[in-house]
C-alpha cells in the first residue's frame, strides 16, 4: 500500500489525532485511492512515463512560501504524462517541508494550463488505463488541497479542463484581469475526472458548478468573483505599470494569511481542513487535537508574554 506523507505528518504531530487517523484511514492512508489488484501506484507511474515532455518545477524560499510552476509551454502547459508524475513527486516533498506555510501554483510563461496532452489521452483512451490516470491524479491533487500549506492558484492566461480542475486544488484562486477559466470537459464528451467536479461544488454551490460544467461557460474574473471561484484579481494595467511582477504581487496577497510561525499556520490549515472534509463531531475532536500541539508552544507562550492579542 502506497503510504502517503500527509498521513505521517499528521499523525506525527499529535499521536492523539484521532479523527485525522480515523479520516486517513477510510481514505487510503490519506490518498482516495490506495493499491490494489486493480489499481497500483507504480504501475501507473511507469505507463505515465512512457509520455514525456514539460516540467513541474518547484521552488522552495526562505519565506516558506514555495512557487509550483507547470512548465510545458509549447503545449499550453499542458500535463504529459511525465508531468502527471513530476506533481506526485512534488506534493510529496511539499508534505514534508517542515518549514513550508505557503504554495502558490503557476503556470509558465502567462498561461496557467490547458489540462492533458492530447497525445498522453490518445495513448490512454481505453477505459481501463483512462481509471488509472483518473485515479493518479485524482491521489495527487486530493494530496495538493490537503497540505498543510495555504495554497493559491494564480491563473494567467487561459485554465482549461484540467487546468480548470487544477485551480480548484488550492485553497484560494486569483485571476489576471485577462483570465479565463473554464471546464470545456463537455466538448470533450466527458466530465472532470481529477477531482474538479467534486471540488467545484464545494467552491460555489451546486447550481453555480451545474451551470459551469454543463455551459463550459468562461469565467472571466468578474463572474468568477461574483460566484467566488476567484478570490482577488490583479489588474492588467497594475501588472504592466507596477514594478512588482505577477508572482510577486500574488506573493504579496497571501502573505497576509502565512504570517506567522510554520507550525501555527500549518495548524490552522488543518482545522480547516478537518472542518471541510469530517463530520461535525470529528471536526471537532480534531479541533482539539491540533489545539494541543500549539497550546503552550513557542509561539503562543511569546504572544502571551508580548500581550500580542489586542495589538
Amino acid at each position: 500500500m502506497v503510504l502517503c506523507a500527509l498521513r505521517r505528518e499528521l499523525l506525527k504531530s499529535s499521536s492523539s489525532c484521532g479523527s485525522w487517523a480515523r479520516l486517513l484511514q477510510r481514505r487510503s492512508s490519506g490518498c482516495v485511492y490506495s493499491s490494489t489488484h486493480d489499481f497500483t501506484q507504480k504501475e501507473v507511474r511507469e505507463k505515465l512515463q512512457a509520455f514525456p515532455g514539460g516540467s513541474i518545477d518547484l521552488l522552495k524560499q526562505d519565506s516558506g512560501i514555495a512557487v509550483l510552476t507547470i512548465n510545458n509551454p509549447s503545449r499550453m502547459n499542458a500535463f504529459s504524462g511525465s508531468m502527471m508524475v513530476e506533481l506526485e513527486e512534488k506534493v510529496s516533498q511539499l508534505e514534508n517541508w517542515s518549514d513550508g506555510k505557503g504554495l502558490i501554483v503557476r503556470g509558465a510563461a502567462g498561461t496557467f494550463c490547458s489540462g492533458s496532452d492530447l497525445n498522453a489521452v490518445r495513448a490512454l483512451s481505453n477505459p481501463e488505463d483512462g481509471m488509472k490516470m483518473c485515479m493518479f491524479m485524482q491521489n495527487a491533487l486530493t494530496r495538493l488541497l490537503r497540505l498543510p500549506l495555504i495554497s493559491v492558484a494564480l491563473v494567467e492566461g487561459k485554465a482549461l479542463g484540467g487546468g480548470a480542475e487544477l485551480t480548484t486544488a488550492c485553497d484560494f484562486r486569483l485571476m489576471t484581469s485577462d483570465s479565463v477559466i473554464q471546464f470545456v470537459h463537455k466538448h470533450m464528451g466527458l466530465v472532470p475526472g481529477w477531482g474538479g467536479a467534486a471540488r467545484l461544488v464545494h467552491i460555489v454551490g451546486s447550481q453555480s458548478a451545474l451551470k459551469l460544467l454543463g455551459g463550459a461557460l468562461k469565467v472571466d474574473f468578474q463572474y468568477g468573483l461574483h460566484i467566488g471561484l476567484a478570490d482577488g484579481v490583479l489588474e492588467a494595467s497594475q501588472v504592466q505599470e507596477d514594478a512588482e511582477t505577477l508572482l510577486q504581487q500574488a506573493e504579496n496577497w497571501l502573505s497576509r494569511y502565512v504570517k506567522g510561525p510554520a507550525p501555527v499556520i500549518q495548524a490552522v490549515k488543518k482545522v480547516a481542513v478537518s472542518g471541510r472534509e469530517l463530520p461535525l463531531s470529528d471536526a471537532l475532536r480534531t479541533e482539539k487535537d491540533v489545539f494541543g500541539t500549539v497550546w503552550g508552544g513557542p509561539a503562543n507562550l511569546q504572544a502571551l508574554a508580548s500581550k500580542s492579542k489586542h495589538k
